[in-house]
């Protein structure tokens, strides 16, 4: 198992001036047999477990792993037979049991726990479900009954699957909830979340938002999504801005680019509700504020990273999805969580990078949890990269190294008009006013009149700077 301190501090906007927000990378094994990871206490020691693959990793160190099937190491050149993982005492013995949803268009597979652990022997596996559509199903509470059920698709038709909870090895029931949608095993885009405010839980997918109805006869209502989500991960239903509308939370292209919130502009007269879409990171770094880029983001988790009452995205790059085909396939593994910031009615997205050169990003699924018991949201990530759990922790800085590592606004109302720029700056003034990513410090080395009109500069291998000064700019010189 390999741990690393994450040397990139984060500054919260609800954190006291100095603190900032850093993660500790603990990687439990660079072994491919999952796409997902969740966490739980299997054992009842009082310690958070990790269950990922065929294991169940014992807290509270994860050094230890237990096999609860046999386990099967996969290429990441193909795909695992494990995406999503889920807890909870299904037979009501006391013990934590184990629902895995597989490849997508195949079987969910519920593993009973045996209670006893001190031989790693297969846990009796019973088929729930034959067929389970989309790419991020979701095992939630959609009916309002207190107990969760897998939302996802099946004979083409978004729905749920619901156990006989007094026989819940039995085949589950699959309740449909849409006509037929030609819902597909690789469909994309999936979640679950109250968007109209009624208190009853919508289902949500790429084109549509389905209305949960106040009684059990109607049909749920259709109604349409916000335009431009094309087939992303995991949506999500919350007051992002605090208007008191739900706006929805989506990635775009899970196998391109494109994280966005939707707000929710309500409409008037019985009108359907218009969306305004604020686009968290892109293709192109011009189509965000703070510039951020990354591909394929796959999976994403609302969780309140910072403490400040206010629910936050955590998402990235999902590792070889297509197995060396998808766009930008080879850039770094970024993970983020943006911080949903509120400010006198407006709300902004402040991206912080948690890795980006460690290999972590995402599987198909990102978890969010006090995995360590210090109070502090964690992350776990499977992937074909391996098991990480991404441990939070405060760290008292001073304040200009808390301000100099702030996110910073790149483009839109943080790029500065060209207008606005000063002429005849003094050197000193100038260093200033220089707009910088978050990290970087800029110091003045030379300055008028020991350098005029510098074009062009590299460093050499001794460590020396050289910089060509364009003497006559714009006006060439004769040859010679």
């Amino acid at each position: 198992m390999k741990s690393l301190l994450l040397l990139a501090l984060f500054l919260g906007a609800s954190l006291q001036a100095g603190q900032s927000i850093c993660f500790k990378r603990v990687q439990l094994t660079d072994k491919f047999y999952a796409e997902g990871a969740n966490f739980a206490d299997i054992n009842k020691d009082g310690k958070m477990d990790i269950v990922s693959g065929p294991f169940w990793y014992e807290g509270p160190d994860w050094t230890k792993k237990h096999a609860f099937y046999a386990p099967k190491e996969f290429s990441i050149n193909g795909y695992s037979d494990n995406f999503f993982a889920y807890t909870r005492d299904f037979n009501g013995d006391g013990w934590l049991d184990i629902l895995v949803l597989g490849f997508p268009g195949k079987e969910a597979r519920l593993y009973l726990s045996p209670g006893k652990f001190d031989q790693d022997t297969p846990w009796a596996m019973s088929i729930v479900a034959d067929v389970v559509d989309d790419e991020s199903p979701v095992f939630t509470d959609i009916t309002g009954d207190g107990k969760p059920e897998i939302v996802c698709g099946t004979g083409g038709k978004f729905g749920y699957f619901e156990p006989n909870w007094t026989k819940p090895t039995e085949k589950w029931t699959f309740v449909a909830v849409t006509p037929d949608m030609k819902v597909a095993k690789f469909t994309h885009g999936l979640g679950v979340g109250d968007v109209n405010g009624d208190g009853k839980m919508d289902l949500l997918d790429a084109r549509h938002w389905w209305e949960q109805p106040k009684t059990a006869a109607p049909a749920w209502i259709q109604h349409d999504a916000p335009p431009g989500i094309g087939g992303g991960a995991q949506m999500f239903a919350y007051d992002f801005d605090g208007d008191g509308r739900n706006d929805i939370a989506s990635t775009l292209r899970a196998h391109d680019y494109g994280v966005a919130v939707f707000l929710n502009k309500a409409g008037t007269d019985g009108k359907e509700a218009t969306w305004q879409r604020i686009t968290l990171a892109g293709e192109h770094p011009w189509e965000t504020d703070y510039g951020t880029v990354f591909s394929q983001p796959h999976a994403m988790y609302l969780a309140d990273i910072n403490g400040d009452g206010v629910m936050d995205l955590v998402t990235g790059k999902r590792y070889w999805a297509h197995n060396g085909h998808g766009p930008d396939e080879h850039s770094p593994l970024a993970l983020y969580w943006f911080e949903t910031h509120r400010d006198k009615g407006k709300v902004e997205f402040i991206p912080h990078l948690i890795d980006e050169q460690n290999g972590v990003g995402v599987g198909t699924d990102v978890q969010v949890g006090d995995v360590n018991g210090d109070g502090l949201p964690d992350i776990v990530v499977g992937s074909k990269a391996g098991v990480f759990v991404m441990l939070q922790d405060r760290v008292e800085v001073s304040a200009e190294t808390a301000a100099q590592l702030a996110p910073k606004k790149m483009y839109g109302e943080g790029l500065m008009p060209q207008k606005d720029y000063a002429h005849g700056q003094s050197p000193q003034d100038s260093l200033k006013a220089m707009q910088l990513p978050a990290g970087f410090k800029a110091e003045l080395i030379a300055s008028e009149p020991e350098i005029v009109q510098p074009i062009a500069m590299t460093w050499d291998e001794r460590g020396r700077l050289w910089v060509v000064e364009g003497m006559s700019y714009p006006q060439p010189r004769a040859p010679g």
